[in-house]
């Protein structure tokens, strides 16, 4: 993402005619002094997605009418860096993630109000109206309903915009009527015909809808009410279920809600020095553990990683982030995933000291072999970046997960914070109703399968939407082979 900016204002220092320099010139201002704090915002993020995209044929235009070989150069250089049509839509798809996970309503959004901070980014009439229209064009009429809505209300306030109040409730009416309000789809057609009698779509629908209402009330015999003069809004309509049985159990915990943590439980957990069953790195500076739950236990690991270790671990990552990736469970092969959406490298203990010190630091504090782990994981998750609810080890309906690999299954998972989250970005335990908030330089440890070998069902976890800001995680998977003699097998299943 920062590359992006930087070659996107490296372009913007050419001259350009008037209209766009005017434009451009406060939104350089403001995010050159820093990209990353900019884009940390959503709606900076997602506008800045719009913009490089949807606007860039008026920026070609601009290039043919300006002579320069090096305008044209420059602009051929950075063009790989900018985002295309499935960025744009992926930033719009965030700002609606976030909105379902946090229950923010458009408003707030479009005003850049947002849990803890005020900010100056807003979204016009017509970033509503693209909002909605990506939304509609997914056929996620729940969502296309919201922004139109929010769009409709901007303009009825006396915004200015480039979309029409009839194209606004042209996909507003047909929205709401696919999620079975058909009075108000009825009464938002009938503006539309008011505004626009010639439209033949919307006198077609008007048609259709008041014949269908009809015929509802006479099977249910009942008379016509008009529709409501509320204003449609975060909970006017159900949001639709989808494929995760434990979607507001997960939400709720993001937001901080439903969290099971009671006094008698608080009361089980300590802090404590940690030496790593005196392990001769350790004995002279034990490391400072705190119990995060106790059943599954779940531990917490300070000053794991000093600063300067993290910046050399990020640098190291960044020229290799890609799309993260999920192993398919019937195949073994890595492959993207919808509920996976964040940026992941791969490093290897060759690749710096840096990484042969960390990977020795995690035998260390575990007591188990990291010969046989996975490489070193580093994961960013930008704004709307989360992992759902899923399980680190594999369950017994994909028994050819880690076949490749040949070291069995995950049997404990180190996962290091190496950047604080302005909000948003938790690790939640659905199962016991557990959250873990982002601590730059900590890390947390638990096991996922029982000493028998049998999966903890209770350890399927989450990386919840990042809110504002930028989240940087790496983790250490631990498999079983090498394990043995450091963690010998129990008599029973759950031991």
């Amino acid at each position: 993402m920062g590359r992006m900016v930087d070659a996107f204002l490296s372009v913007c220092t050419f001259s350009y005619p008037t209209i766009w320099a005017k434009k451009l010139d406060a939104l350089t201002r403001v995010s050159t002094s820093d990209p990353e704090g900019y884009l940390a915002h959503p709606v900076n993020a997602y506008k800045l997605m719009k913009r490089l995209n949807t606007e860039w044929s008026e920026l070609e235009s601009l290039v043919l009418q300006n002579p320069s070989d090096g305008f044209i150069s420059n602009m051929s250089i950075h063009r790989q860096y900018f985002p295309d049509e499935e960025d744009e839509t992926g930033a719009a798809k965030a700002l609606m993630r976030l909105q379902d996970t946090y229950q923010l309503d458009s408003e707030a959004f479009s005003r850049g109000k947002l849990p803890g901070m005020h900010s100056s980014a807003v979204l016009t009439v017509d970033d509503c109206f693209d909002m909605g229209k990506t939304a509609y064009n997914d056929a996620d009429y729940y969502h296309a309903v919201l922004w139109m809505q929010q769009s409709l209300r901007q303009l009825d306030d006396g915004e200015e915009a480039v979309v029409s109040k009839a194209d606004i409730l042209d996909y507003l009416s047909y929205s709401v009527y696919q999620m079975g309000d058909l009075p108000r789809a009825i009464e938002l057609t009938r503006r539309l015909v008011a505004i626009d009698s010639t439209h033949q779509r919307a006198g077609g629908n008007l048609r259709y809808f008041e014949k269908l209402l009809f015929k509802q009330l006479q099977e249910l015999n009942q008379s016509y009410q008009p529709a409501s003069e509320e204003p449609i809004q975060l909970g006017t309509y159900s949001r639709p279920k989808d494929h995760l049985p434990e979607r507001e159990a997960y939400e709720a915990l993001c937001r901080g809600e439903g969290l099971q943590m009671t006094e008698a439980r608080r009361s089980h957990l300590f802090c404590r020095y940690h030496d790593g069953r005196r392990n001769p790195r350790l004995l002279l500076k034990p490391l400072k553990e705190e119990d995060e739950w106790d059943s599954p236990h779940i531990v917490r690991y300070l000053d794991i990683l000093s600063d300067e270790e993290i910046e050399k671990i990020k640098e190291l990552a960044k020229p290799r982030l890609a799309r993260a990736t999920v192993r398919d469970p019937k195949t073994g092969v890595l492959t993207t995933a919808n509920y996976r959406v964040s940026k992941s490298a791969w490093l290897e203990a060759e690749d710096d000291p840096v990484i042969e010190r960390v990977n020795q630091r995690i035998e260390d504090i575990t007591g188990l072999t990291v010969d046989t782990a996975e490489l070193l994981q580093v994961a960013n998750y930008g704004v709307g970046g989360q992992y759902e609810p899923h399980y680190d080890f594999s369950r017994k309906d994909e028994p050819d997960a880690f076949k490749r690999l040949g070291t069995g299954n995950r049997v404990a998972t180190f996962l290091n914070y190496m950047s604080d989250v302005e909000a948003g970005g938790a690790t939640v335990f659905p199962d016991f109703g557990a959250a873990i908030w982002p601590r730059k330089g900590t890390a947390v440890f638990w096991y996922n399968l029982f000493r028998s070998g049998e999966g903890d069902y209770r350890t399927r976890h989450a990386a919840c939407p990042v809110l504002v800001g930028s989240k940087w995680v790496s983790n250490k998977w631990i498999h079983e082979r090498g394990q043995e003699f450091r963690r010998p097998c129990g008599l029973t299943e759950v031991d």
